[in-house]
């Protein structure tokens, strides 16, 4: 299944395709809430469009199946949200977009791929591990993430890490 930008045409399609994906948090209790918790919407999707750092992975009829989304913050791009349709998970999918924003990345010279994630759900943080993604000590987080991990915290949500690939890998 292809990789392409983002279009505005796709964006009202994306808030759904992310609730969809979230439904994979009802098997962890301790998480189940987040199958019913709000999304993006489609104004922050098209911040991302407008910033030429958005991606869908599409089907044969050119529907989104997945989306990244991301921005750039010094010198990485930070994933957003990396979300697979919930019938279409276990494709690929994800690893294709996060192939698709590592190039773009490597496009714009920047030296990382950054994220946070929950370290201790299987598609999230040994997922990007798998990948090549290194989680990055606490002491070594720079301001950027060390504030966007305290306000996930902030929103309720504990046990995330901060991760980091570099490009030259």
């Amino acid at each position: 299944m292809p990789v392409r930008p983002t279009l505005t045409d796709d964006v009202p399609a994306l808030p759904a395709l992310e609730r969809s994906a979230a439904q994979a948090f009802r098997q962890l209790p301790h998480l189940a809430w987040l199958a019913d918790s709000d999304v993006m919407n489609e104004a922050e999707h098209l911040a991302f469009v407008s910033e030429g750092c958005s991606w869908v992975a599409v089907d044969d009829q050119d529907q989104a199946l997945g989306f990244l989304c991301a921005s750039i913050a010094d010198d990485a791009l930070h994933i957003h949200e990396l979300s697979v349709r919930q019938e279409a998970q276990g494709r690929g999918l994800g690893r294709r977009l996060l192939d698709q924003a590592r190039h773009a990345a490597r496009l714009k010279g920047l030296a990382w791929l950054t994220l946070t994630t929950f370290d201790d759900v299987p598609w999230n943080a040994p997922f990007y591990a798998r990948y090549g993604f290194e989680p990055i000590p606490a002491t070594r987080l720079d301001a950027r993430l060390r504030a966007i991990l305290a306000s996930e915290l902030a929103h309720g949500l504990d046990q995330r890490c901060a991760m980091r690939l570099p490009l030259d890998a």
